[in-house]
C-alpha cells in the first residue's frame, strides 16, 4: 500500500484532533477564527432544532415574545404587599417565571458585573485558558458547552462557573483578569444573596408559611412566638444555602437555527435570579409552546427552580427554558442559583401536605443529584421527574 493511499485516513485524524482542540477552546474562539459553519459537533438532530414547530405547540415559535409578569419589589416593602405577595403566587404557578423590578441593587453594580463579565470573555484564549485550568482545577469552572463530559451535542456558549458559598472562601479562586473581577464580582454577589433572602420570606409569606406583616400587631401569643422561631430557622437555613454564579458568554452563530445556547432545562435548586444585557435569547415553554422573554433594562428575571417545586409540593412550578443564540450579537448574562445547603436534605414543607394535598415528591439531596447527572440525562425535567411519587 503505497503511502498517498494511507494520508486521507491520517489527514482525517489530524482534522478531528484538531476539533477536539478547537472544542475544549470554546465557541467564542471558533467565532473569532471566523468559522463560517457550526462544526457537527454542535448541530441539534432535525426535531431538536430551535425552530421546529411540535405538534403539542399552539402558536409560532418564531414570532411569540412573552412579557412576564412584574413583580416591583419596592411594593413589596409597602402598604400593598398583600396584593403583590398574590401576583407572586400566581406567577410562581402559573408562569414559573417573573421580572423583579426596582429591587434596590443600585445600577451601578449590576452595570459593573454585566461589564466585567463581557471583558472577561474578550479577554485573549490564550489568557483565559491559564485562569480556566487554575479554576476547573479547584471545582470553580468549566469553560464551554452544558455537560462536555456527556453532551452528545454542545451548546453554543462559554460559561465561568463560581461557587460563592463561603465567600470568603471564594475570593482566591476567582479569576485575577480583568484586575477588577474579584471585587466586582464579589459585591454583586453580597447584594444578589440579600435580594434572594428577601425574596425567600415573600415566597414562604405567599404559601402561607410566615406570618402576615401587621406593624401595629404585638407579638404576645405564645403560639406566634413559636412560628417566628421556626421561621427564623428556615431563613438561617437558607442563609448559610448555597450560591452558584454562572457568568455566560453566547457569542454570535453562523447558522444559529441549527444549535442552541442551552438546551431545554429546569434549574437545580430553589430560586435562580437571572441578570441578562438587552439582547433577546431566553425562551420559556408557556402554554406549550416557546416563547421569548422580552428584556427589561435594569431587571431581574426570576425562576422557580426544582427545588422550590419539591418545597411547595407542586404548587409552584419549575419550568423548562432554554437559550436561543444569533448571528450578529453577543449575549451576556450572569445566573444566581441560590439553595438550601448543599448536605441538606429537600422535601415537602409538612405543613403544605394534607389528606387533600398528599405529598408528590420523595426526599432528595444534591448527592442524589450527582448521581443521576452521572447516569442519566440533566437536561429537562428529568431529575424532578425522578423525585416525583408514583401513588
Amino acid at each position: 500500500m503505497s503511502p498517498g493511499m494511507v494520508m486521507p485516513e491520517e489527514s482525517r485524524k489530524d482534522d478531528f484532533d484538531s476539533l477536539e482542540t478547537q472544542y475544549k477552546k470554546g465557541v467564542k474562539h471558533l467565532f473569532d477564527n471566523g468559522i463560517e459553519h457550526v462544526p457537527r459537533k454542535y448541530i441539534l438532530p432535525a426535531l431538536e432544532r430551535p425552530n421546529v414547530v411540535h405538534e403539542k405547540s399552539t402558536g409560532d415559535v418564531d414570532n411569540a415574545n412573552l412579557k412576564l409578569p412584574i413583580i416591583d419589589f419596592a411594593e413589596l416593602q409597602g402598604p400593598n404587599r398583600s396584593q403583590v405577595l398574590n401576583s407572586l403566587a400566581s406567577a410562581c404557578e402559573n408562569y414559573g417565571f417573573f421580572q423583579l423590578v426596582n429591587h434596590g441593587i443600585p445600577y451601578e453594580i449590576i452595570n459593573n458585573m454585566v461589564g466585567v463579565s463581557k471583558r472577561f470573555f474578550e479577554m485573549p484564549y490564550s489568557e483565559r485558558e491559564i485562569m480556566y485550568s487554575r479554576l476547573y482545577l479547584s471545582g470553580q469552572a468549566i469553560p464551554c458547552s452544558y455537560n462536555q463530559r456527556t453532551d452528545g451535542v454542545f451548546c453554543w456558549r462559554d460559561f465561568l462557573k463560581l461557587v460563592c458559598q463561603p465567600l470568603p472562601d471564594v475570593l482566591p479562586h476567582c479569576p485575577s483578569s480583568p484586575n477588577d473581577f474579584r471585587t466586582l464580582a464579589v459585591s454583586y454577589a453580597k447584594e444578589v444573596k440579600f435580594l434572594f433572602l428577601m425574596l425567600v420570606d415573600a415566597i414562604l409569606e405567599s404559601l402561607g408559611l410566615m406570618n402576615k406583616r401587621n406593624v401595629t400587631q404585638k407579638d404576645d401569643d405564645k403560639d406566634e412566638d413559636e412560628d417566628k422561631e421556626e421561621e427564623g430557622e428556615i431563613l438561617k437555613e437558607f442563609e448559610d444555602g448555597s450560591q452558584l454564579m454562572i457568568l455566560n458568554c453566547y457569542p454570535p452563530c453562523p447558522q444559529p437555527d441549527l444549535t442552541l445556547g442551552m438546551p431545554p432545562h429546569s434549574d437545580y435548586g430553589f430560586l435562580t435570579l437571572l441578570l441578562q444585557d438587552e439582547v433577546k435569547g431566553l425562551q420559556i415553554q408557556h402554554q406549550k409552546n416557546w416563547v421569548t422573554v422580552e428584556p427589561i433594562p435594569g431587571s431581574f428575571v426570576v425562576n422557580v427552580g426544582d427545588h422550590l417545586e419539591i418545597f411547595s409540593n407542586g404548587r409552584y412550578k419549575s419550568v423548562l427554558h432554554r437559550v436561543l443564540v444569533n448571528s450578529m450579537n453577543y449575549r451576556i448574562s450572569v445566573a444566581s442559583l441560590h439553595s438550601l445547603p448543599f448536605k441538606s436534605t429537600i422535601q415537602p414543607c409538612p405543613k403544605l401536605i394534607s389528606q387533600t394535598n398528599p405529598r408528590r415528591y420523595m426526599d432528595t439531596n444534591f448527592s442524589s443529584f450527582l448521581e443521576f447527572l452521572k447516569s442519566g440525562d440533566s437536561t429537562k425535567k428529568n431529575f424532578l421527574e425522578s423525585r416525583k411519587l408514583t401513588s
